[in-house]
């Protein structure tokens, strides 16, 4: 576990040398750029190595992981929920983390509406979007965004915050430039408070800063290849 532990510290700073090296070519600070630690199947032992190291930012995946792991964390860290999410587990979720991330139709917008109403507090959400149009992938389709983005606004116990977005595998950067066009157009909207674009990955982090992220979710790279349970 050691030797584990001693490539996430070097993951670590590496991973946070370039997003600094990619928000300054950006214009920005590299304490613009929020370094999230994707945690799906990771030990919490190692997880706790990333926060010692610097990590401020947890990402979640799947609700019963979560809840089985939680209280190893080191405490005190904000958890996001990035994963795709049923309307039935919202009710672990809401007052409980940071953002959900993974919001892409208005009934799970309702869904959350309810269970925040019902204890008296607004979740921060962020929209998520299938800027690819890949029919694997969840998320509502740009052409879609505005009408939801209006729909949720009408919901007093949920605030959206900003966008997220699972860009296709490739090379080629439009759909990073796609994304961040439409997250420019959407900050215009009247009575819009959108701050937040959750975008990049293992693969793309500082491509994405370069357009526009401010939210990185970093897994592999950080903890390394993922190990699924048999």
């Amino acid at each position: 576990m050691e030797d584990k532990r001693a490539q996430v510290r070097e993951n670590y700073a590496r991973i946070a040398a370039n997003i600094a090296e990619a928000a300054d070519k950006s214009g920005r600070r590299p304490e613009d750029i929020a370094f999230m630690a994707v945690t799906k199947t990771v030990d919490p032992v190692l997880v706790n190595e990333a926060i010692d190291c610097g990590i401020r930012l947890l990402g979640e995946n799947r609700v019963q992981e979560w809840q089985s792991k939680r209280e190893a964390y080191r405490p005190g860290i904000p958890v996001d929920f990035i994963g795709a999410l049923q309307a039935n587990k919202v009710k672990y979720l809401v007052g409980q983390v940071r953002l959900i991330q993974s919001i892409d139709r208005l009934s799970l917008a309702k869904e959350v509406e309810r269970i925040a109403a019902k204890r008296e507090l607004v979740q921060d959400i962020l929209l998520e979007v299938n800027i690819g149009g890949e029919e694997t992938k969840s998320g509502v389709t740009p052409e879609g965004l505005p009408a939801l983005l209006d729909e949720v606004a009408e919901l007093p116990h949920v605030r959206v915050r900003g966008l997220m977005t699972i860009p296709p595998p490739t090379s080629d950067t439009r759909f990073l430039e796609a994304m961040q066009a439409l997250f420019l157009r959407m900050q215009e909207r009247p009575g819009a408070d959108l701050s937040i674009l959750s975008m990049g990955m293992s693969g793309d982090y500082a491509e994405a800063i370069r357009f526009g992220s401010n939210l990185v979710r970093v897994g592999s790279a950080l903890f390394g290849a993922r190990h699924y349970p048999t």
